[in-house]
């Protein structure tokens, strides 16, 4: 029996996401991409007419653009299926955030959804943390949270890229170098409200100097908890949350003591780690950017909403450190 195939318009694939979309989804026989014109790459029209050809649009696009592409999408082929890789739409009710483990029920909502939001990299570590916590009732939504986030440079996008491979690049560029100091990242209003929290957590996001991979770490006290709670219990929890998501993987920390950021760089998985001691617990993430964080959720969507295995055409990575 031939498989069914699918045509894609990735909108946006000159750009790191849409790139390592693209690359991905070359791989698979069923999927035909279709291209368009760089002379007309922001011709409206051309997009339109590509689009109403799909089975699945990507739009990897400025927030700007991406608006403008899902209202002009939504009157002119309200059929597609749409699936945004900003930031855009990712707090909008009228589309379906896209992280499956999010809750049991998610997965069933993607794969009835036309437009689906791809959650942002750091936010994706910060929920995958979060929400088994709060589900649980462990963790008040008045928690004061404080977490950080070192990323791999490419997370910048083409001209932080070509900053750091840029040979007479300043010195400051061969250290960790935090940033978004005003508390105002764009990832924190997905993170209040898809955690289920009050308000946004103390976010301290680090870029350094490797190309892709990342490592979320959400501190806690246990004081913060709402009952006295073990570490190996949260680890427990975790086990059980996660065990029968293909793409997130809860693992023992390294036995070197050493968590490295970029252990899944090329892969689109992720691992989830449960360190400290019952007093001070470390919860961690380490999943790469443009994987997890972007071009495999937003494949991993896809292949839900096409009704496919959701880790089709997708690389696991390890299962363990």
């Amino acid at each position: 029996m031939q498989e069914k195939s699918y045509a894609v318009f990735i909108d946006g694939q000159e750009g790191t996401t849409g790139l390592r979309l693209a690359e991905r989804l070359s791989r698979r026989q069923e999927i035909k991409l279709l291209a368009i014109d760089p002379a007309l790459r922001k011709n409206m029209q051309e997009k339109v007419r590509l689009a109403k050809m799909a089975d699945v649009v990507f739009l990897c696009l400025p927030d700007g653009a991406a608006k403008e592409m899902a209202a002009v999408l939504q009157q002119e082929a309200p059929d597609v299926r749409l699936i945004d890789a900003s930031t855009a739409h990712r707090v909008d009710p009228s589309f379906t955030y896209g992280l499956p483990e999010l809750e049991p029920n998610r997965r069933m909502e993607i794969q009835r959804a036309k437009r689906v939001s791809v959650p942002g990299c750091h936010a994706t570590g910060f929920l995958l943390l979060v929400r088994p916590l709060r589900a649980a009732g462990l963790l008040p939504e008045n928690a004061p949270l404080c977490i950080h986030s070192v990323t791999g440079y490419s997370g910048g996008g083409k001209s932080m890229i070509a900053a750091y491979g840029d040979e007479n690049r300043h010195e400051f560029l061969n250290s960790p170098r935090q940033y978004a100091l005003g508390q105002t990242h764009k990832h924190l209003p997905e993170m209040q409200v898809h955690g289920k929290m009050a308000f946004p957590p103390l976010f301290s996001p680090i870029v350094a100097d490797f190309y892709s991979g990342m490592a979320v770490t959400l501190p806690l006290h246990g004081s913060m908890l709402t009952t006295k709670t073990k570490k190996d219990e949260i680890l427990t929890l975790f086990q059980k949350t996660y065990a029968n998501c293909p793409l997130v993987h809860v693992c023992d920390s390294p036995a070197d003591g050493f968590l490295p950021a970029n252990a899944l760089s090329g892969a689109d998985g992720a691992l989830l780690s449960v360190s400290g001691n019952d007093e001070r617990i470390l919860l961690t993430a380490v999943y790469d950017n443009l994987g997890k964080g972007a071009s495999g959720a937003a494949i991993q969507c896809m292949n839900i909403m096409l009704g496919l295995p959701e880790d089709k055409g997708l690389l696991t990575g390890p299962l363990e450190f």
